[in-house]
């Protein structure tokens, strides 16, 4: 099977949870023995250096990128107000893309075309006058309900209003993409059920995150302090607005009830005042250099999304790699984990103390959780497995 994979931003490196769960769909198509194409867009925060991707990546699929300036240009942005399209989307098309995605089609034959994310939809149209490959959107989430969720914690009224503008633009958007592909493997189980619910009638499939369990080991002999922290790009708003509730709301109640405890925040774009003043034991670090050894050094990590949707990578990463999660139900949406055995789930600071208390009072909780939270990663989240139920998937799509 021969299988063209669009990307919205590089696969590889694996800078950040986008990067690595397209990058584990690249592999594992490949581990299941499909030809494997892929174009992606370059952009300015995700520029395709060819010298970082790993050697037999870049042999088997050739990989190419096209540079698209998709930074938001607020005279665009404006304009799309007065418009049908969704700005979000539309400043992922490009002409150069899409000449470059036309000879690709016309020189090569494929079974399959692969979407990562919605963001590469506006090529539907493309790939239909040149293909009669099949069309699959991999739905990284529903783009709609992030932004439905964001406005509804905006105090501010006018940016509560333009955000839920925003919202019923990308959600007509996403319901007139239904119609244009020809499957769906959407990222989490929530995801597939709300498809449904939008009326969405073709066939469908739930493929979580996966990931290669024997790359997800801590050092032995690894003891962990007992610390929070947090693994996440703050580039992405979802991340940016957890990470300032937690800050402002959160961790001073935190500090005052447990004045020992430290907090690390480490990701890509970490702007260096994400408060006021100085907060107490709060150390931030941004982009580090070895993301698993940042997270087997430290004990519990904090997921405190309040609007994302499909699933967090960062959470099944931790998990594999033996950490104990304190998460919103947001953030740990998608996961198939069950509260106070795989992960401790908290959404306000009372309930973030008293998952703390109960690490605070029994030193080996952590080190149980994870090992609970470990196992299960291996049963559910195996990259070859759901790969090949990805194929499986192609397969009834071309019957």
């Amino acid at each position: 099977m021969k299988v063209l994979q669009l990307c919205h931003k590089p696969p590889f490196p694996a800078v950040d949870g986008g990067c690595i769960a397209m990058g584990n769909i690249t592999r594992g198509l490949i581990q299941q023995g499909c030809e494997v194409k892929v174009l992606t867009i370059s952009t300015h925060k995700h520029r395709l250096e060819k010298e970082n991707v790993p050697a037999d990546i870049l042999q088997k699929t050739q990989i190419e990128g096209v540079f698209v300036d998709t930074r938001v240009n607020i005279v665009d942005a404006f304009s799309n107000l007065i418009t049908q399209d969704s700005y979000n989307i539309s400043r992922f098309f490009s002409t150069d893309f899409d000449i470059k995605l036309t000879e690709l089609l016309k020189e090569e034959s494929f079974d399959v075309i692969h979407l990562e994310s919605l963001f590469m939809t506006p090529y539907i149209s493309t790939i239909r006058r040149n293909t009669k490959a099949k069309v699959v959107l991999r739905s990284h989430n529903l783009e709609y309900i992030i932004w439905d969720r964001i406005a509804r914690g905006t105090r501010s009224i006018t940016k509560k209003a333009y955000l839920r503008y925003l919202s019923r633009k990308l959600k007509n958007y996403e319901l007139n993409v239904m119609d244009q592909v020809d499957g769906i493997a959407t990222i989490s189980d929530e995801d597939l059920k709300r498809y449904q619910t939008l009326g969405f009638k073709k066939p469908m499939v739930n493929i979580p995150f996966g990931i290669d369990f024997n790359n997800y080991v801590c050092p032995v002999g690894n003891k962990p302090k007992l610390a929070l922290f947090h693994l996440g790009s703050m580039n992405w708003m979802p991340n940016l607005e957890g990470v300032l509730w937690f800050l402002e709301d959160i961790w001073p109640k935190i500090h005052e009830k447990f004045p020992e405890l430290e907090l690390y925040l480490a990701g890509r774009d970490m702007p260096g005042d994400l408060t006021d003043e100085p907060l107490p034991n709060v150390h931030i670090l941004g982009e580090v250099d070895d993301a698993k050894s940042f997270i087997c050094s430290n004990a519990i990590m904090i997921v405190p999304l309040l609007s994302a949707g499909g699933i967090r990578v960062k959470i099944i990463e931790g998990m594999a790699l033996g950490r104990a999660i304190i998460s919103t139900s947001v953030g740990a949406e998608g996961i198939d984990c069950k509260n106070g055995k795989d992960i401790m789930l908290a959404s306000n600071a009372r309930q973030f103390i008293e998952s703390i208390q109960k690490f605070v009072d029994n030193p080996g909780l952590a080190t149980e959780m994870g090992e609970r939270a470990r196992e299960l990663v291996s049963r559910k989240y195996d990259n070859n497995k759901l790969s090949e139920e990805l194929v499986e998937f192609y397969k009834t799509l071309s019957a």
